[in-house]
């Protein structure tokens, strides 16, 4: 079965699904979906389209250089069968997807870095542009009239003993 990838998206075309397009030079472009089709013969640039493989990939969304992919392309190669080589291989197997869970973890704080200060930053813009509605403590204590009332409701024990019971 062959799997081809999207010129546009670089997503998987299994076999059946898809469009393609022949240009007079020969050149084959394979789309995985209309979408993907009507962007190109709209001229846009895959690197420009935020939702694409390649925009990822050029602004550091997708971890790009992984060492550890070029041991998967490995393993689909067919060999013949060793017992130690397939008990290595999937010791091995074990150890990369380990690895790759940590780059990928690693990459994800890296990423996320700058968002707290970031939005400690927004916070305190937030704050400065509506000081003028924060009061206080003291002007709260010293005009009752910016608080909620407090009301006090008289209950006879009468009243108290039969919630009470109903409660039970």
């Amino acid at each position: 079965m062959r799997l081809e990838k999207c010129w546009f998206c670089s997503s998987t075309i299994y076999p059946g699904h898809g469009i393609q397009f022949v240009r007079n030079d020969a050149k084959i472009f394979r789309f995985c979906r209309s979408k993907c089709h009507k962007n190109f013969k709209m001229k846009r640039n895959p690197r420009k389209v935020k939702w694409t493989k390649a925009y990822r990939r050029l602004h550091g969304k997708d971890m790009t250089q992984d060492s550890t992919f070029e041991f998967e392309r490995k393993r689909n190669r067919p060999e013949r069968y060793d017992r130690n080589l397939a008990e290595n291989t999937l010791k091995a197997i074990k150890k990369i997807d380990k690895v790759r869970s940590n780059r990928e973890a690693k990459h994800i704080e890296k990423r996320m870095k700058g968002k707290k200060s970031k939005e400690q930053r927004e916070a305190a813009k937030e704050l400065e542009q509506s000081i003028h509605m924060v009061k206080p403590p003291l002007v709260l204590a010293q005009e009752p009239s910016l608080t909620l009332p407090k009301i006090k409701a008289k209950v006879s024990q009468q009243q108290a003993d039969e919630n009470h019971a109903m409660e039970e």
